[in-house]
């Protein structure tokens, strides 16, 4: 069957398009092996930091007592992979780890938390003492403290006076755990503790290296020490990669640079003969509303199935369900493309390539950023706060392309604002217009949220490039291809596009020219506003009037 002229082009750039969503989607979840098992099950993990915590449990709410079941249900599962683990308080249950981890063979690097009041910590190391005394043969040292000085929550002199205070009371090794830069402030500590515990986070450091260069990082800082302290034995107490999160300048959070990570710096320290306990046995959900997306994937294990996240010998893959991203962002291009089909047809607007184009640009798009958004949405979203913000912009980022095939087939222009809230004699009656111009002002108020988000709260913000560019690049499209034919106010879109401007060049001058997630991000935000600048143009007030009842003679 001969293909009509008019529907060749329509039907190649389809065919292209798809094709596109295809590649990417193959492109973006390649699978990646490190080369080794993440998780060798004969040679087991030497230690890994555990927390009982799951849903919304979490250490902040003292009444909070997790059940002898739940942890038993944990240790069972990570006596497969591990020696031993450390905690980090004997609170809210955990008081019941040593004896619960003795029956499954794990030993217990035992810790009390130290925070501002006195009283409290005397009777929280009272507690580890008798623990410590009572399960000699699993409790292998105590760690009295941990990033006291980093949180600023005691002195030094009260800091030792309650490390002191422990150790001559227990038989095992007693420590203190902060960062490993903050052992270089205070050397003094190194007289009061059995060894030194440092924490090597490379992701947060103050110029975080690459998850590549991440694990000699860690090394590095542990030989500094190591030089600084002689004759004391420095174990490195906490070192990890996220396996979520937004970008710190070249510091990419994913599964594969997670898994990358845990395998190279283990295989350094087992060449090197280092002791690292690993940074942390399973997600913690309740650290996103201090540490956002990223505080809640540093885990080996998955916070809610309680499974390994990468199979044992298996390739790691950033995407592990990508076929059904990929089948939903196919379904979701034929929609689009479906859409200027229909509005073609119904409309006397005459069709020319360029609006095609911009039709094949919004369905490719899409269709490759729909199923990041919605992953991104479903792990971004925290509280009632987090979900309005995470599902309004998913809404909008699927509304825009539709309506805006629809706008471009039908030669509608974006509606100005004025249109939607303004006096009673500027408002458009048209359907179409008000839908597409309230998911556009809706967009709009979102992204303001996200650009004043990034600029005064950044450390606990992820970056919504893939929600903003599904939004952004429709609009772009209307914005150049279908002008205004009557000019209308459009201050606010002015005040919108000034804004974004704005935020996008602070972003992109705060976050660094290495963080992409930045860079994506800013561009998003300066090309819509962009969009609204290109679409206003400001007449007198008393013109108003005059100029609507024109469009509306004009309307079909």
């Amino acid at each position: 069957m001969k293909v009509p002229f008019g529907f060749a082009a329509p039907l190649l750039l389809f065919l292209l398009s798809m094709s596109i969503i295809v590649a990417a989607w193959c492109w973006l979840a390649t699978p990646v092996a490190s080369g080794h098992a993440p998780v060798d099950p004969v040679r087991k993990l030497d230690c890994v930091s555990y927390a009982p915590f799951r849903g919304h449990q979490t250490p902040w709410n003292s009444s909070v007592v997790i059940s002898a079941d739940q942890i038993a249900q944990d240790f069972a599962d990570l006596a497969r992979i591990t020696n031993c683990i450390r905690i980090y308080s004997v609170e809210n249950g955990l008081d019941k780890v040593p004896e619960l981890a003795s029956k499954v063979g794990l030993k217990v690097i035992l810790g009390v938390w130290i925070g501002r009041d006195r009283l409290k910590n005397a009777s929280l190391i009272e507690t580890a003492v008798l623990l410590a005394n009572q399960f000699t043969d699993v409790v292998t040292a105590v760690i009295v403290g941990n990033e006291v000085l980093l949180r600023g929550e005691l002195p030094e002199a009260g800091l030792r006076e309650a490390i002191r205070s422990a150790k001559g009371r227990v038989s095992v090794p007693v420590s203190y755990a902060d960062s490993w830069d903050f052992w270089l402030r205070y050397p003094e500590l190194a007289h009061d503790v059995d060894f030194v515990t440092i924490h090597v986070l490379p992701y947060w450091e103050d110029v975080p290296p690459r998850a590549e260069d991440a694990p000699q990082h860690v090394i590095d800082a542990r030989n500094k020490i190591a030089l600084a302290f002689p004759g004391k034995e420095i174990f490195i107490g906490e070192a990890g990669w996220p396996s979520r999160g937004r970008m710190r300048d070249g510091a990419l959070p994913s599964r594969i640079n997670q898994a990358r990570f845990t395998f190279d710096l283990l295989d350094k320290a087992n060449r090197e003969n280092v002791r690292i306990n690993l940074f942390e046995a399973y997600d913690e959900p309740w650290k996103r509303q201090w540490e956002g997306t990223v505080g809640a994937h540093w885990g080996w294990l998955d916070g809610e199935s309680r499974q390994l996240k990468y199979s044992s010998g298996a390739t790691v893959s950033n995407y592990p369900h990508w076929k059904l991203q990929l089948g939903a962002g196919l379904g979701f291009g034929i929609a689009v493309f479906v859409t200027a089909l229909l509005a073609r047809w119904r409309s006397a607007a005459p069709s020319a390539l360029p609006r095609w184009l911009a039709v094949a640009a919004s369905a490719t798009a899409s269709g490759i950023l729909l199923g990041v958004s919605v992953e991104n949405a479903l792990y971004e979203s925290y509280g009632f706060a987090g979900l309005v913000r995470q599902g309004s912009l998913l809404m909008t980022a699927m509304f825009l392309p539709l309506l805006c095939a629809n706008a471009l087939m039908s030669g509608r222009a974006l509606p100005a604002f004025v249109e939607l809230i303004g006096p009673r004699e500027t408002r458009t009656r048209s359907l179409p217009a008000l839908l597409l111009g309230a998911v556009l002002l809706v967009t709009a108020l979102v992204a303001v949220e996200v650009a004043l988000g990034l600029m005064f709260d950044p450390r606990s913000r992820d970056f919504p490039f893939a929600g903003l560019t599904m939004a952004v690049v429709p609009i772009w499209t209307v914005a150049l291809l279908n002008r205004r034919k009557l000019p209308v106010c459009a201050t606010s879109e002015a005040v919108f596009a000034s804004l974004f401007a704005a935020a996008a060049f602070y972003i992109l001058l705060h976050e660094g020219v290495q963080n992409w997630q930045s860079l994506w991000t800013s561009t998003t935000l300066f090309l819509l506003g962009a969009a609204l600048w290109r679409s206003r143009s400001a007449v007198l007030s008393g013109d108003i009037g005059h100029a609507r009842a024109v469009e509306l003679r004009t309307q079909v």
